[in-house]
């Protein structure tokens, strides 16, 4: 039986940023004017790359042209089959997306869609068995994403990943009904809850599908929870997951430290090699803590403190520490946004079907000593592996509204 994981009630609360002072960073962070219905397609471009993925969502469809699904929630799952267009890496840098300033993109110099179309189940599976067969390892990689995503926001930021990580896996994007909207943290959590069956049932045809022969999964922030309810419920009915799911990366998890301890428990001994990447600067779960009570959040535990490091190593999850990192926003939530080396170095590995656990991996002594203070003394070869959540998420990501924080700051900067 696994160890739970729990929260040092003597370790003390640390000083929390203010709300309205976090939400105006959020908003500083915040891509303004960006265009919306980005995804109406657009005639290819020889210049630039293309990056194919299936999608399975629980949103609804939208009713703006371009935009394809909302931030709503569907009856039943739906699928999709798109293609983005990403432009030559001479006019873009690596780790960012390139969204066009107005409509239709422009190929040349911005993501465009090339394909966005809805598929029944039956295709979904088709495509996924298609490329499957012609992958080199028959690996797939299914991207979660966070809080506070736009389908769109999704989208393009999963296909800056594939295409900068240079990663060969079949890429799936599973997204839950996420409104877009700081002011929506409570319908986005509970839209994860409502997600959790269909991701599940997606793990589930993973698992069947002999084609397929490994499993990894990236979830940022929220969609944390989304992935560890979604795996807790297969391993409860399956009794255990597969070997085939070899490594879950945990980005900034927003997960309650001790509800994380049950999943793990509940998930049994074959488990998948988790990477936690943890950060105690990370201001967005700051935040998410106060509003959960106080309880510590996952992303922002110290995993030198007492009980976590010794739970952590008794259960074999790498720890990254990226405190002492200084880069990504101003919440501190994306510290490797900009990092691209290193979601290329994790990309080669994941596509060369090397465990992200390998302690052969190397990344360098100015990356290893800035993640080697809290990590390397935690978990299995930690330190070593710090690539993944680098792109999932940035500043262009987050589309906030200035009135939101009016309403809630009010104008004298107090919280109504």
């Amino acid at each position: 039986m696994a160890r739970h994981l729990t929260r040092n009630a003597r370790g003390g609360v640390p000083s929390w940023p203010s709300l309205p002072c976090v939400l105006c960073l959020m908003l500083l962070s915040a891509c303004a004017g960006r265009p919306t219905g980005v995804l109406e397609p657009v005639a290819a471009n020889p210049s630039a790359t293309q990056v194919e993925m299936l999608v399975t969502t629980t949103r609804g469809r939208a009713e703006k042209p371009g935009e394809m699904f909302s931030g709503e929630r569907a009856l039943s799952p739906t699928f999709a089959d798109i293609t983005v267009s990403i432009p030559s890496d001479t006019v873009r840098k690596a780790g960012e997306v390139a969204w066009p300033r107005k409509l239709p993109p422009n190929p040349e110099t911005d993501f465009a869609t090339l394909k966005a179309e809805e598929i029944d189940r039956g295709a979904a599976e088709k495509w996924l068995n298609s490329q499957v067969r012609k992958s080199p390892d028959g690996s797939v990689l299914v991207f979660i994403h966070g809080f506070n995503n736009h389908f769109e926001d999704a989208v393009f930021r999963f296909a800056q990943i594939v295409h900068d990580s240079g990663a060969r896996s079949v890429t799936v994007l599973a997204t839950w009904p996420s409104r877009g909207s700081l002011l929506a943290y409570g319908y986005d959590r509970e839209s994860t809850n409502y997600t959790r069956n269909a991701v599940e049932r997606l793990f589930q045809y993973l698992a069947r599908d002999p084609e397929v022969k490994e499993v990894s999964i990236l979830a940022h922030s929220m969609g944390n929870w989304l992935a560890l309810e979604s795996l807790r419920q297969m391993a409860i009915r399956n009794d255990g997951l597969p070997a085939k799911f070899r490594n879950v990366m945990l980005a900034a998890p927003d997960v309650d430290v001790d509800v994380f301890g049950s999943q793990i428990a509940d998930m049994g001994k074959q488990r998948p090699r988790f990477t936690l990447f943890v950060s105690r600067d990370d201001r967005a779960l700051a935040v998410s803590r106060r509003v959960w009570g106080n309880v510590s959040r996952l992303g922002a535990i110290d995993p030198e403190q007492s009980p976590y490091k010794e739970e952590l190593a008794a259960n074999g999850i790498t720890v990254v520490d990226l405190t002492k990192i200084k880069a990504g926003d101003n919440l501190h939530h994306t510290k490797f946004a900009e990092s691209p080396e290193i979601v290329r170095l994790i990309g080669s590995r994941l596509s060369s079907g090397q465990t992200l656990t390998d302690s052969r991996l190397g990344l360098g002594d100015h990356i290893v000593a800035a993640t080697a203070g809290a990590a390397h003394s935690v978990g299995t070869a930690a330190g070593l592996v710090v690539a993944a959540p680098a792109a999932l998420v940035d500043q262009n990501t987050r589309r906030n509204y200035v009135h939101h924080v009016e309403s809630l700051a009010g104008p004298s900067g107090g919280v109504r």
